[in-house]
């Protein structure tokens, strides 16, 4: 298997395929089972949680290096630098927890709850939050190079999120964040990396997009009626059938330069 697949999928579902066949051009999600126990059943209590939790010091963080979570009620616990890589949390309730600096490359959480969650600082490489509810949480300063399809992000904070490509390692593949359809209505990415994102149908109604990068994005389709995107860096941006109406700032950000404008619905 190429390093490309590996980056694709994650740690853990590479060791569960063995010699499946090659990857690179599939979904990872199509090439596992959901509805197995490794994905949806969990192997801790929440009482086991917290006794890690509690354990870890400043200079050993709590590790959860592919552990079984899913379907848990983990909602207030502090993850803040821990490690989750590779975890599954598949439909967990995360509700108000917190996870500072914590590591949660490749982790799995499908359709689960963080709603007003902290995640300021945290590292989500290759992370799957698909169908996710992620509603007010904190995701400033994170680094989002992860797959966010359909996931609910309405008035969450992604202040200086950076979720833009890593161009210096194409070898490796476009590692990026991926927000197709996603809900990121009255959410503030004032300032975040956003260049090369995939935000094709994504729902950014009254978004801050103030001083934003999203040179060379993908925003076919979305809808930005009412964002603010003053500073922002629309340079070759592919705005076909985006909808550009009542924009806030429009006039101090570099929206002529984005790709297909002819296309937009415009004021």
């Amino acid at each position: 298997m190429r390093k490309s697949c590996l980056l694709t999928v994650s740690l853990f579902t590479a060791a569960l395929l063995g010699t499946a066949p090659d990857l690179c051009a599939q979904d990872p999600l199509s090439v596992v089972d959901l509805n197995s126990p490794e994905m949806s059943e969990a192997e801790m209590t929440r009482k086991d949680v917290e006794t890690i939790l509690m354990a870890a010091g400043a200079g050993q963080p709590a590790d959860f290096t592919a552990k079984r979570l899913s379907g848990l009620d983990l909602s207030g616990l502090d993850f803040s630098k821990a490690i989750l890589r590779s975890a599954r949390l598949n439909k967990t309730k995360l509700v108000g927890s917190k996870f500072v600096d914590a590591v949660l490359d490749q982790a799995w959480f499908l359709e689960a709850d963080l709603t007003k969650a902290d995640m300021r600082g945290a590292n989500m490489f290759q992370a799957q939050f698909r169908g996710a509810k992620l509603d007010a949480a904190d995701l400033s300063n994170a680094r989002i190079a992860s797959d966010l399809t359909k996931t609910s992000l309405r008035g969450a904070k992604l202040t200086s999120a950076d979720l833009g490509a890593d161009m210096r390692n194409q070898s490796m593949g476009l590692m990026r964040g991926v927000l197709k359809s996603a809900d990121l209505e009255g959410a503030d990415l004032s300032g975040a990396n956003l260049s090369r994102v995939d935000l094709e149908f994504a729902s950014l109604k009254n978004a801050d997009l103030t001083g934003a990068n999203l040179m060379s994005a993908q925003l076919g389709g979305a809808d930005l009626t009412g964002a603010s995107i003053s500073g922002a860096n629309f340079n070759k941006a592919d705005v076909s059938s985006t909808t550009l109406k009542q924009l806030v700032g429009a006039d101090a950000a570099n929206l002529e330069s984005a790709a297909n404008l002819n296309s937009a619905f415009r004021d």
